[in-house]
């Protein structure tokens, strides 16, 4: 899709879409590791833009240098993946997502590869949209936060791939490129499953 068609897309259109959307959901979660995200959408001049940062180069930190939603590790003091994703969204852009928008949906569990230790872990991604100005705050987790218009996502001719090495095993892998920022992996599956609703 491009053009104007895609300029039409109304973020009630997504509220609406979202609102009648079933999300899979792993029935085994709650007995492995679990995280959860925050897709923050907001209107701008008639445009929907999604809120993406790109992770800061940290020693031992699998998702190091990736682009990605905020969103981290649930905690014990967390009821809810709900609450996680609002939580670390404060930590690590000082959006206090309660304040400046609310919840309007989630999208399926994705269960990532482990990384230590033999249990995956589910991530739960909540999709936002704010309804008042933020600035950005980032803390030392995020080495940057850009703003993505929803239209640049939905243009076919933005789409790319990339090779992806995993031991011997290379991979073809679908991926954006948003100036020198590569948009892959499971970020890239959230905003698939978000795309296709729309």
């Amino acid at each position: 899709m491009k053009g104007k068609a895609v300029e039409a897309v109304a973020l009630q259109h997504i509220v609406a879409r979202l609102d009648d959307f079933k999300p899979r959901q792993r029935w085994w979660r709650r007995w492995v590791k679990r995280s959860a995200v925050a897709i923050i959408l907001r209107e701008l001049n008639d445009h929907i833009e999604i809120l993406m940062i790109k992770r800061a180069d940290r020693e031992g930190d699998p998702w190091s240098g990736h682009m990605a939603f905020p969103g981290g590790r649930m905690d014990r003091g967390d009821i809810t993946g709900l609450r996680t994703a609002i939580r670390e969204t404060e930590e690590e852009t000082g959006i206090y997502l309660d304040k400046a928008g609310h919840c309007i949906g989630r999208l399926s569990d994705i269960v990532s590869r482990p990384h230590s230790g033999r249990q995956p872990m589910v991530v739960t991604p909540y999709v936002f949209r704010l309804h008042t100005a933020v600035s950005i705050e980032a803390n030392h987790e995020v080495a940057e936060a850009v703003w993505i218009p929803l239209s640049f996502l939905m243009d076919a001719e933005r789409r790319e791939t990339m090779e992806y090495g995993h031991g011997k095993l290379t991979l073809t892998l679908p991926c954006y490129f948003y100036g020198k920022r590569r948009i892959w992996g499971m970020s890239l599956k959230m905003l698939d499953e978000l795309l296709s609703l729309v």
